[in-house]
């Protein structure tokens, strides 16, 4: 090996995680800016019926994912980056890079949703930043953006101590606020909600238009695996991803289902986000929605840093396996991989700009954030389709099945619209492959891209009729 490449690996990692620290890393990383947000969208879809159906659906389906990531970090303990490695290792390099780099699209369009949030949260005193949706807003964003990139790229040796304590900074209000909940609760308004409003249809369609949202806040259930590399033990991988998801699911159900006794679901509808902050105000006056408005701030940033640090590690990872170009395997002394970092501060950057052209910026954010995930975690629950025995067969099965019934749920639109992001990266793929002095595409793999540049067209076409929208 030749000494520049040497020079460019990461450093070796001699500060190995311990189950403690995966666990808060997997909590940290599920409890975000999303959570704030859930009222409103429940509201907006779905009454308290519809409400428990799905987040029943949601608690399993995510536990069988949660239990087939545990049972692959044992099984395959060789394979770092889970969502990654397992595509790769199940179905071929070319899916293996269409998984990286969904997964890693995901984040970054997920940390769109963050400053739209903070932008909206400030806007209640400042409006000109609307709901983060405004010129101002994604200005001030970017900023922000940047700024953290800056931050992030001169090392982050307390990222472990600081997630620590973010999250139990940001877990508080949240519990502050399902007990506030329940004592103000009305059982009549609750009643009068319970099976839904006029405009939220038939309980399967109320079911169905709650899927993205909760995809969106229990992404980072995988987070132990993508990381993985860094832990002390593998067994410790699959089981901070269950105590993390167990953790933190009875909390997200809990802020959805105590909102309904507070107001009406029609207005709760048409809360400003963050709409936990709006239900609380109704219910215990001005400073609660101050309360919960600190506590999202707080939320924000930390899930901010969590999840920068998850989207650049997959690419570094996936750059080491030489399945991204070379560049992205470049880091410093203090194991930072400022190339991958630069290329996910720019796609957050890229999708910033295209809030401004969305009818609902944060979610448009949220939902493509939940998309582009799916078929990251299809292939991971396939492949441990492939590599199950017995109990574990059955419930690789069933999360196989539960993510394909998220596809049919993101619908067309959102569907298309991913087909129009990873289209496109396929050109680092073709990079990868050049350096290597490999053929560009096998016949199967030319199937995928057939198949890629045909959604990503419909796409276009789509967008261009007017027969979806942003």
């Amino acid at each position: 090996m030749a000494k520049n490449d040497t020079e460019t690996q990461a450093p070796p990692v001699t500060a190995k995680l311990s189950l403690p620290t995966l666990t808060t890393m997997v909590v940290g990383s599920m409890v975000g800016a999303g959570v704030f947000s859930l009222p409103r969208r429940f509201a907006q879809e779905t009454g308290v019926a519809g409400a428990l159906i799905a987040w029943a659906v949601a608690g399993t389906g995510m536990l069988m994912l949660a239990f087939v990531f545990q049972n692959l970090a044992v099984r395959r303990p060789d394979l770092d980056a889970g969502v990654y490695a397992y595509a790769k290792a199940g179905f071929g390099e070319y899916l293996g890079f269409f998984s990286a780099f969904g997964y890693w699209a995901s984040a970054c369009v997920g940390n769109v949703t963050y400053w739209v949030l903070i932008m909206s949260t400030v806007g209640t005193l400042w409006p000109a930043l609307g709901e983060g949706d405004t010129v101002l807003a994604v200005v001030l964003s970017s900023a922000g953006l940047w700024l953290f990139f800056a931050l992030i790229s001169r090392g982050v040796k307390e990222a472990a101590a600081i997630n620590r304590i973010v999250t139990i900074a940001k877990i508080v209000p949240i519990l502050v606020f399902v007990l506030l909940a329940l004592f103000y609760l009305e059982p009549s308004v609750f009643a009068d909600n319970f099976a839904g409003a006029d405009y939220t249809g038939s309980l399967f369609q109320q079911v169905k238009g709650t899927m993205l949202a909760t995809v969106f806040v229990f992404l980072g259930v995988e987070g132990a695996s993508v990381y993985s590399r860094h832990a002390r033990r593998r067994e410790d991988v699959g089981r901070a991803t269950v105590l993390g998801f167990l953790s933190v699911f009875a909390i997200f159900a809990s802020v959805t289902i105590v909102s309904y006794g507070l107001m009406p679901m029609s207005e709760i509808a048409e809360l400003r986000q963050p709409s936990m902050a709006g239900v609380l105000e109704h219910a215990v006056g001005t400073w609660g929605k101050v309360f919960v408005s600190v506590g999202l701030i707080v939320s924000v940033l930390g899930a901010y840093l969590a999840w920068t640090l998850m989207a650049a590690e997959v690419l570094f990872v996936a750059a080491k396996d030489d399945d991204m170009p070379r560049f992205l395997k470049r880091s410093t002394a203090a194991d930072v991989p400022v190339p991958a970092l630069v290329m996910s501060t720019l796609l957050s950057q890229l999708f910033l700009v295209v809030t401004l052209f969305s009818d609902d910026a944060f979610n448009f954010a949220l939902d493509l954030t939940s998309a582009l995930t799916l078929i990251p975690f299809l292939l991971a629950a396939a492949f441990a389709v492939r590599v199950g025995v017995r109990a574990e067969l059955v419930i690789a099965v069933l999360a196989t099945l539960y993510t394909a019934f998220l596809i049919y749920a993101a619908g067309l639109k959102f569907v298309l619209v991913s087909f129009i992001v990873y289209a496109p990266a396929t050109a680092l793929f073709v990079m990868a492959r050049r350096e290597q002095g490999r053929q560009l595409f096998s016949p199967r793999e030319l199937v995928v891209l057939a198949s890629s540049i045909t959604g990503a067209v419909l796409g276009i076409v789509a967008l261009v009729l007017g027969w979806i929208s942003l």
